[in-house]
């Protein structure tokens, strides 16, 4: 059975000091009801991803309260956690469940609201997804880790802060006319260099930002689709696939290699019958920036070791071969931890149906990457505006 999404919203990301974790959640899935034009009641199946409700903000049964503030209770509802790509993994699962058959039409929302909490005390709640016995104790962070893979990667590849930095650059410049973003700002290498240094050799502008937002689609099976006549063509999922890894990174077989980027992208690939060369446009986790450029290795669209290359030779900007978080990615737009793989969703739907904030001509099939931690887990979907 094939499936489509008919519906999109999502809520301006950023520091939402005046509205609650429902409040992101009705807002997000409201525009979402309402872009796709059906009447919410058909909806029969309630996805909603987020890692850490419970510590960002002191609330738990997600799927309930999503329900509950979406005027959706009867239906069945359930929460996702894979940590960062916990909205990925509620696409999937929303996918899987229209698929097989057991619903018709589902809404999937990703949510999170970080900034509620002092700084260290959200950096403490990340690190729930690195490992806890290892990691944690010894002070790692997530920028910690990165720092470790972006000095192998240096190391291995002489790969170059400069072009890490121009990671950075080319996603605020892709941002810059997205009103939903966190960062409309444009920076310059010069920038991103002289940055705070987080973890050698990370600065501040080399790392995403603590985020509040929500982003939800709509999904629903091609007979539903074609019985309900709905005034946007729908944008179809073609394949999708989750992978995981090893959840401390010193048991990696590689430092510089995500092996569970490999196998989803391998995979959902497989599944969708589509080769890496008929993808026009991409999304990719840009948490910290040497992360956009192991994932453009791992998806299979340059060699290993040659990313940063491929970033230097522009390839991942709007005219280049592979136009790549064209709408800002996690770097400008921002990455409230739970929303970003169905933010990532959003934002291909809307260039498929050239309604993009930064329109790449003539994109006709897109590939989403969503990492959760250091790679532990990772989800990725292949989208395409036809069958």
């Amino acid at each position: 059975m094939k499936v489509g999404v008919i519906g999109v919203g999502q809520t301006k990301f950023g520091e939402h000091w005046d509205k609650s974790l429902k409040n992101l959640i009705q807002e997000a899935g409201l525009a979402a009801v309402n872009d796709s034009g059906m009447d919410k009641e058909r909806i029969d199946g309630i996805f909603v991803g987020n890692m850490a409700a419970g510590t960002f903000s002191s609330q738990e049964h997600l799927g309930a309260l999503t329900a509950d503030w979406l005027g959706l209770t009867g239906r069945p509802a359930v929460r996702c956690e894979s940590a960062c790509s916990s909205g990925a993994n509620a696409f999937r699962q929303a996918y899987m469940a229209v698929k097989s058959g057991e619903h018709e039409a589902a809404i999937v929302v990703g949510v999170e609201k970080m900034t509620d909490v002092r700084t260290d005390s959200a950096l403490t709640s990340l690190m729930g997804a690195g490992d806890a016995e290892w990691e944690t104790p010894i002070g790692l962070t997530f920028t910690g880790l990165y720092a470790l893979m972006a000095r192998a990667h240096m190391n291995l590849f002489n790969t170059t802060r400069e072009q890490m930095a121009l990671v950075s650059v080319t996603n605020h410049r892709h941002g810059l006319k997205n009103p939903y973003a966190q960062f409309r700002k444009e920076i310059t290498v010069g920038d991103v260099l002289q940055s705070s240094m987080i973890a050698d050799p990370l600065g501040v502008l080399d790392c995403s930002p603590l985020t509040d937002g929500a982003a939800s689609v709509i999904i629903a099976s091609e007979s539903f689709i074609k019985n309900n006549g709905f005034a946007k063509e729908p944008v179809w999922i073609l394949g999708s696939h989750a992978a995981t890894d090893t959840i401390a990174f010193h048991d990696r077989h590689s430092l510089t290699e995500m092996r569970s980027v490999k196998l989803a992208a391998k995979n959902a690939l497989e599944k969708s019958g589509t080769s890496l060369n008929k993808i026009n446009l991409l999304e990719v986790h840009d948490c910290f920036s040497i992360n956009e450029i192991v994932c453009l290795e791992d998806t299979g669209f340059c060699e290993k070791g040659k990313g940063g290359r491929m970033v230097e030779r522009q390839e991942i900007t709007k005219d280049g071969s592979i136009p790549t978080n064209i709408e800002g990615g996690l770097k400008s737009i921002g990455h409230p931890v739970g929303a970003t793989g169905v933010r990532q969703i959003v934002d291909i739907t809307r260039q498929l149906r050239e309604e993009g904030f930064n329109q790449v001509n003539g994109a006709e099939r897109a590939m989403a990457v969503n990492v959760g931690g250091i790679g532990a887990s990772a989800v990725a979907h292949v989208l395409s505006k036809n069958l």
